[in-house]
């Protein structure tokens, strides 16, 4: 009889036993807004959440997060300095949607213009640097593209510098978050991203006030970065990193309907 009972106790256990599940399988039914939406850990890039994280959408001015990249770079190489000016062409300044207003032959600084880029999106900021780093716009462009070929990316094409709507300018959520995983080896980058208002030309008649778009650097607690979007085609997108306990997150969501939505979905991914 004890032989019986041992042995019905064996077979239980056998019976459930944990099942490994698949990441997949895994994953929480969380409710999230937006298209597409991921979140990954920064140090080894695993992915912890996924939703449509592969679909091709417009990344609006998270196209910056490359611009700042390759900018990155150029310092981290010495090819240009945080106090070098630069001067303004006249396409620079031409640039429409998010700016700080540059005049044609206006001198600002590559730490001014890149607080611009990170702070207030600014179009017209990221055309000068870029034509300041590689003699032209177009020249840039070639080299972000490349950059993607170096990351392995293969679901993002860039058309500017500034993310402005244009004809086969494309990401995806995974890549979005891979070229930010990229940009956050700067650790200097989040002096820049962390700032919630500062001001340019500072005690002139043209003081102009800077205000982060993304509004989570100041409300949720450890987010410093990094990048927001919007256009009418890609709706409103947000990369965000935060980091807390010696761990760095990055979320991404593309295509949210409101900044209220966007923003619930990134607090959303980082609480879980």
């Amino acid at each position: 009889m004890m032989k019986r009972i041992i042995l019905f106790f064996c077979m239980m256990m056998f019976l459930i036993r944990p099942i490994n599940l698949s990441a997949e399988e895994r994953q929480p039914d969380l409710e999230l807004k937006g298209k597409s939406v991921i979140l990954i850990e920064q140090d080894t890039g695993e992915v912890l959440y996924e939703n449509n994280s592969n679909q091709s959408l417009p990344p609006a001015s998270m196209t910056k997060m490359m611009t700042m990249l390759l900018i990155a770079e150029a310092i981290e190489e010495g090819r240009i300095g945080l106090n070098d000016t630069v001067v303004i062409s006249e396409n620079a300044a031409s640039m429409g949607g998010s700016q700080i207003f540059l005049e044609p032959n206006e001198e600002m600084t590559v730490d001014d213009l890149l607080k611009a880029v990170a702070i207030a999106s600014a179009n017209d900021a990221s055309v000068a640097l870029a034509e300041y780093v590689y003699g032209s716009e177009q020249a840039f462009i070639q080299v972000m593209n490349q950059r993607l070929t170096d990351l392995g990316l293969e679901e993002t094409q860039f058309q500017n510098t500034t993310g402005l709507p244009a004809e086969n300018h494309y990401s995806s959520a995974y890549d979005m978050a891979m070229i930010a995983r990229a940009l956050l080896r700067y650790q200097f980058i989040t002096d820049y991203t962390s700032i919630y208002e500062d001001y340019l030309r500072k005690d002139t008649e043209d003081e102009f006030w800077l205000v982060n778009t993304n509004r989570l650097v100041k409300f949720y607690p450890g987010v410093d970065g990094l990048k927001t979007g919007f256009t009418q085609e890609a709706k409103y997108c947000l990369t965000a990193t935060a980091s807390k306990d010696d761990m760095r997150l990055i979320a991404v969501v593309m295509g949210a309907e409101t900044p209220k939505e966007r923003n619930a979905t990134i607090s959303s991914l980082l609480d879980f």
